[in-house]
């Protein structure tokens, strides 16, 4: 649950963390369900006996599956503005693939406020910087700026 703060006070946290996500497990039912929403069934992500000798030694998760958790992700923010009555996906910015996501795999995203951005009278559009940790690894899967629009 978001600690709620005023609109002034949020307003004064960028550049600051804006917490770290639960870990969510990349397992192949996931990544199967995935392809098949987005049919794109390539074999490094759904061939599990193929992808024992491709590149990973295993199959991988889609880099948009990894992209799409940003999602859920921002639900788990440490901070909200009080009075928003909602926030609606204004889209991505910079978005950078760093490193595959073996199957089994469990992935958390650390986020800071990169911006904050007026947008009219009752509105504010937020960049937070993602960065999707795998577990166990130094580099990042993705780093990602999302952009929302929150209203107020």
């Amino acid at each position: 649950m978001p600690e709620y703060v005023s609109l002034e006070s949020f307003k004064k946290m960028v550049g600051q963390d804006n917490g770290t996500t639960e870990w969510i497990t990349i397992d192949q039912d996931r990544i199967n369900k995935f392809a098949d929403v987005t049919e794109d069934w390539q074999w490094i992500h759904v061939d599990v006996e193929k992808a024992k000798d491709g590149p990973f030694g295993k199959t991988i998760g889609h880099g948009f599956l990894t992209l799409s958790l940003l999602s859920t992700f921002s639900y788990q923010a440490k901070y909200t503005p009080e009075g928003c009555k909602m926030s609606v996906n204004y889209g991505l910015n910079k978005v950078r693939f760093l490193s595959p996501v073996p199957v089994g795999s469990r992935v958390r995203s650390h986020m800071v406020i990169s911006s904050l951005e007026e947008k009219g009278p009752n509105a504010l559009l937020m960049t937070i910087t993602h960065t999707v940790e795998i577990e166990g690894q130094d580099k990042p899967a993705c780093i990602a700026d999302a952009l929302g629009l929150m209203y107020f």
